[in-house]
């Protein structure tokens, strides 16, 4: 069995595996699904499927998990997702794919809940911003590499689902090389009642730390889903626009390490007040240059080097907050506003494009995180004891 710095190293690995396989599934059958005639409001609905999938697991995942301990949970998880992965293979229908995306978005959170948990529960105070960033970086490059898979399809439809499916197989594979273990459970009995208990108390505790992943979700699938439109309209090229948008993503992995260092030596609190208002700025500037691609390219990579790194900070400082018999619920509670969030991008990014079609998109998001801001710059938090 390997010792805690190669368990990290799995998990590591794990969940950079698991950010490949939505990263992949979201061009690849946005691609597919256009290609057989079906509507871009029906495939963007399609894509929902996944974090659907996440809420639908995320109130029964801890009970599970303190019974049988991180291990069982990750094996189950990771069964789910490269089984699902190789089903797209067997059968070309649309309701089909939306239920195998669901299942991918179910075994997804369950491995990224038994990794985060496992993680947050178990790295020392003093360098948890950088192990978690780590990891969110791992899961960053994940993302960013799944969408190079599209391209095999034009070779064999089949050819991504199967080559991605043998890779989630063999990096899965590497938890049979942990120990298993479990969290710290201050009340023997696991209960429905209980459980509900926890989930309020760590939302009532760590709620500020909470809107951190919330607006992350939004950022991202706001400016995924809804840039793209706003930007056809302004007279942008579809080539051009898919230069753009992974500036973002780029650098938001330049910036995961020194961020979730400085969160270590300056705190949390202030780092992510930091980011949120540089990203605000960023934002708005962004609206001088709508017109100039080298212009977006580079506020969407600075944009990404501040509120990129949202969701790590936030899992980060929600583990600052709670006391460890509330981590497994937080860390849910984590990948339950992610989720919300994304859902809720799109729809209200959508919507203000057709109820403002002369206002630029970026002020959406403008507001948003000027909201986001005020609330973290309010609330002083302190960690529950």
């Amino acid at each position: 069995m390997v010792q805690a710095r190669g368990r990290f190293a799995i998990l590591v690995a794990l969940v950079g595996i698991s950010g490949f396989s939505q990263g992949m599934l979201l061009p690849l059958i946005a691609v597919l699904l256009e290609e057989q005639g079906v509507s871009s409001t029906i495939n963007g609905l399609h894509a929902t499927a996944l974090y659907i999938g996440i809420l639908i697991i995320s109130p029964f995942l801890e009970p599970p998990l303190r019974k049988y301990g991180y291990k069982p949970i990750i094996l189950f998880g990771g069964v789910i997702v490269f089984s699902s992965l190789f089903f797209f293979t067997l059968w070309e229908s649309i309701w089909f794919w939306f239920v195998l995306r669901l299942l991918i978005g179910i075994g997804d959170n369950i491995l990224h809940f038994g990794t985060q948990t496992w993680i947050t529960t178990t790295t020392p105070e003093f360098k948890r911003g950088r192990s978690v960033a780590i990891y969110g970086l791992s899961f960053g490059l994940g993302f960013t590499v799944g969408p190079l898979m599209t391209p095999l399809a034009e070779i064999n439809q089949a050819l991504p689902f199967i080559l991605s499916s043998v890779l989630c197989l063999l990096v899965w594979s590497l938890i049979f090389f942990v120990r298993n273990d479990f969290p710290v459970n201050e009340e023997v009995q696991v209960t429905t009642t209980k459980t509900t208990t926890r989930f309020k108390g760590a939302f009532k505790y760590s709620w500020i730390a909470l809107l951190a992943p919330f607006t992350y979700g939004f950022l991202e699938t706001a400016l995924h889903s809804n840039f793209p439109v706003y930007a056809m309209r302004i007279g942008h090229e579809v080539t051009m626009i898919s230069f753009i948008i992974p500036f973002f993503a780029a650098g938001s992995l330049i910036s995961q390490i020194p961020l979730g260092i400085l969160s270590d030596r300056v705190g949390r609190h202030k780092v992510l007040i930091f980011v949120l208002l540089g990203g605000t700025i960023t934002f708005w500037v962004a609206t001088f240059f709508e017109q100039s691609i080298i212009g977006l390219m580079i506020t969407f990579a600075i944009a990404g080097m501040l509120v990129g790194s949202l969701y790590s900070l936030g899992v980060s400082f929600m583990t600052d907050l709670l006391p460890q018999s509330l981590l497994p619920a937080g860390n849910i509670l984590c990948g339950v506003m992610f989720s919300l969030g994304s859902i809720a991008g799109p729809l209200f990014g959508g919507s203000f494009i057709d109820l403002f079609p002369n206002v630029s998109f970026f002020y959406i998001i403008i507001t948003f995180t000027f909201a986001i801001l005020i609330l973290m710059f309010l609330k002083r938090p302190k960690p529950v004891n």
